[in-house]
């Protein structure tokens, strides 16, 4: 009797263990050096792609990575804080049509999946961007 308690108090103990060692979706992504590649992967999408590059066409790229890659870093949580302009300030006076905001999210999805990114990672990266739709659309 008295090993079938020391089994379960440790059953309990590794259930314990096991969850205090869940990766974060930061690290779930192999941390910063994996957000560079699905935005180096993003931002290729985009050079290549005619119906949405005129809205790129002024920017500064190096610039555009780097915040891009600090943005998508504080929304999963890792250790970065983004301190650059709004997405109001952003893509204000740019327009965005609702077509063309869809279109760029599956950019995204494409540079997601050609860095092997799986679907439940993806799907939790583009709920906690999604909120920020409202601020980039027909602005």
């Amino acid at each position: 009797m008295k090993s079938v308690a020391i089994f379960f108090i440790c059953i309990i103990l590794l259930n314990g263990c096991s969850s205090s060692t869940q990766l974060s979706l930061y690290q779930k992504l192999d941390g910063k050096a994996g957000l560079a590649r699905i935005v180096d992967s993003f931002i290729y999408q985009i050079g290549n792609d005619e119906q949405v590059i005129h809205y790129f066409e002024h920017s500064n790229i190096a610039h555009f990575r780097q915040g891009f890659i600090t943005h998508i870093c504080m929304l999963v949580e890792g250790p970065c804080e983004y301190d650059g302009d709004s997405m109001v300030a952003i893509h204000t006076g740019m327009h965005i049509t609702e077509k063309d905001f869809n279109h760029v999210v599956d950019l995204l999805i494409n540079a997601m999946n050609e860095q092997n990114i799986n679907h439940n990672l993806q799907n939790e990266i583009l709920s906690r961007m999604a909120p920020l739709r409202s601020e980039i659309i027909k602005i």
